[in-house]
């Protein structure tokens, strides 16, 4: 493994931790400020919609700066949110501190994403960004359990000094081991912007949207679920969210490997798998062991589908890749700011914990559906002798060749 996909995933891992850590410290971090449940979800509504602004504006904002340039930057900013967030005197501060760090992780994942492409044979890009994103799957079986103990051992605010201590670390690591490359973070705003001309990269991120965002409606308020529904101590949400975490890992990776042979293939059965999951998590959470294999299974299908929607709009937009990467990095966390919010109306309608669950796999259907129209559509434009280019526009094929400009 190249020594550049270490430090990434070191840095992913930061950023994963302090993403996934509010659903642990949720309860705690609502008591502190004697705020409801559905207010403090807010923590991760608000870092959603960050990531959705923060993406596309960092990476315009660094367009005249290489790459890994761009990641030390954005690791910075990360340390100074994650800083803020712990030291915050009331709730509002929590939230802008939230959003501050938030806005590296678009940025970072879009730019890190094409940083392990290029270390890589072509054949070998997708499991190169599972390696990568596989920062923010060990995140969860080793960031946010620790991270939920500190913060019920002592005090929530404590996680984040250490995850801003993680911040230092990824810094330390994309200073030391990513090589230093001229290619900038961006080509010209114009040329990044042509690329979203092609429908199939607006539908490719309208999948992200609805698909990995249905993980969120129901992990968001996971620690409520298991202790107020499923019966489990408060102290257990530590080791289930490492099983939640275990199963992004497995999901992750087994993904990573078959995208490289079969992306759609991939990502039907993943999305097809997060649905069923998602919608029986209704009825399972009313069982402890049943509740402890769902959760594992949602975390192994949602992150499944992680690899094949990255490649999809980065091979769709492939003339200007960036900004695009980067946006469909805000399309995970706009998906999972619609979902949380959807989940906290659900439960402030008075319906239960249970029922973001039913949000998140309508969410995952819909995904599913636009995944088939694409594909159709794609298939009807080839059958028609085009191709659609990375800047969008339709290149005619000869009989015997395609040739895109």
């Amino acid at each position: 493994m190249p020594l550049a996909l270490l430090a990434l995933a070191i840095g992913a891992f930061g950023i994963g931790t302090t993403e996934f850590a509010v659903m642990g410290l949720l309860p705690d971090m609502a008591a502190g400020f004697g705020v409801s449940i559905p207010l403090a979800g807010y923590a991760t509504t608000v870092y959603a919609l960050g990531v959705v602004i923060g993406a596309p504006l960092m990476t315009a904002l660094g367009t005249r700066l290489t790459r890994k340039q761009m990641l030390m930057l954005l690791m910075g900013l990360f340390i100074v949110g994650n800083v803020l967030t712990a030291v915050a005197p009331v709730f509002g501060i929590v939230l802008l501190g939230r959003i501050v760090s938030s806005f590296t992780h678009g940025a970072f994942f879009g730019i890190g994403a094409l940083v392990a492409a290029d270390v890589v044979a072509s054949e070998k890009r997708a499991t190169a960004i599972s390696l990568m994103f596989s920062g923010l799957t060990l995140a969860n079986v080793v960031g946010v359990p620790v991270g939920t103990m500190l913060g019920q051992r002592y005090d929530w605010r404590v996680t984040f000094f250490a995850i801003a201590a993680l911040g230092v670390i990824g810094l330390l690591g994309v200073v030391k081991l990513v090589p230093a490359q001229r290619a900038k973070a961006a080509a010209s705003i114009g040329r990044e912007l042509a690329v979203f001309r092609n429908p199939q990269v607006g539908l490719a991120m309208l999948m992200t949207v609805l698909g990995f965002g249905g993980v969120f409606a129901a992990v968001t308020y996971l620690a409520s679920m298991m202790t107020g529904v499923t019966g489990f101590a408060p102290s257990s949400v530590i080791w289930l969210t490492a099983v939640f975490g275990l199963g992004m890992v497995v999901g992750n990776l087994i993904s990573g490997r078959f995208t490289d042979r079969a992306m759609m293939p991939m990502l039907y059965v993943s999305l097809t798998g997060l649905a069923l999951a998602l919608a029986a998590f209704t009825f399972t959470a009313h069982n402890k062991v049943a509740a402890t294999i769902t959760i594992a299974l949602i975390g192994a299908f949602g992150f499944a589908t992680v690899p094949p929607l990255q490649k999809r709009v980065m091979d769709q937009a492939a003339a200007a890749p960036t900004l695009a990467s980067a946006g469909n990095l805000a399309a995970f966390n706009f998906g999972n700011a619609l979902a949380a919010w959807l989940g906290g109306l659900v439960i402030s309608a008075g319906l239960g914990f249970t029922a973001p669950n039913w949000v998140g796999a309508l969410m995952t259907v819909a995904a599913l559906g636009v995944a088939l129209i694409a594909s159709a559509l794609e298939r009807r434009s080839t059958g028609r002798g085009q191709v659609p280019a990375a800047d969008g526009t339709a290149v005619v094929a000869d009989e015997a060749v395609l040739v895109a400009d």
